[in-house]
Order: C-alpha cells, then structure tokens, then sequence
C-alpha cells in the first residue's frame, strides 16, 4: 500500500482506552516517543488494535504545527514531539521542515515559508511537533 501522507510513523499499541463513541489509542514509537491517536471503536475492533500490536500512526503533513522555544507551554495538543530540524525546503508559498525525533523518526511539516522565516528555522534548530490527537490515522 502507498499514501500520500509523508507521516508514517511505526510502533506499537501501548493501551487503547474506549469511551461511548470513539477510543484514544497510544503508539509508543521505537526512541520511546509516544503518539496519541482518537479513532472510532469500530476502528479499533476492524483493526484488532490491542496492547503489544504493531502499528503506524499516520499524519498529513499539512497537519503538523511546528513550535519553537514551548518549553513549559500548556498545549491542549496531546502529541508534542521535540526533535531537531534536520532539513527546509522553501517552497513559494509553503515550506517543508523535517524534525528528527530522537529515536530515529522523522516528522515532516508542511507550513507557510511566512511561518518558517516567522521562527528563524534552520537546520539543527531544536523545535517541536504538535498534532491534535484527532489528527492522527492508525494503520496496521
């Protein structure tokens, strides 16, 4: 299978906790990272997501807001991923940054070339990223 999405990260359920609709599931990645995804519970059963199951959260681009300097910052965000960037590319409008996770994963953010020059972004700069937990696909 292929996806548009650049954000394909790997790892394992680590709890699934079902409300009356929808369920919030964590992945904790291979550097320890964890990502926390809502998803429908029909989901969770179609995808037997149970504690232990290999899995990959999957994320837009387009969805991935980059923070610098939000140490300490409250964050209604559930997923909040410190890295380094570890490239730019300017577009004419919109930029890619890739921050690298400290266990070996990439994040890849596409956010407006006003933004990236708005936080001085350069390489090796420490930055984070953040995604709404509602943001984030499950895929086995």
């Amino acid at each position: 299978m292929k996806i548009s999405a650049r954000n394909l990260l790997e790892g394992k359920v680590q709890k699934v906790t079902k409300g009356a609709v929808n369920a919030e599931v964590t992945l904790v990645l291979a550097g320890g990272e964890t990502i926390v995804a809502i998803i429908t519970n029909s989901s969770v059963e179609s995808l037997g997501l149970e504690e232990g199951k290999p899995a990959y959260g999957i994320i837009k681009a387009s969805e991935v807001i980059v923070g610098k300097g939000i140490d300490g910052a409250k964050l209604s965000a559930r997923n909040v991923l410190a890295g380094e960037v570890t490239s730019v590319v300017d577009g004419a409008v919109n930029s890619e940054v890739a921050i690298g996770l400290a266990g070996g994963a990439a994040v890849v953010s596409s956010i407006t070339k006003e933004s990236v020059h708005a936080l001085g972004l350069q390489v090796g700069d420490r930055v984070s990223a953040i995604v709404k937990a509602s943001n984030v696909m499950i895929g086995v």
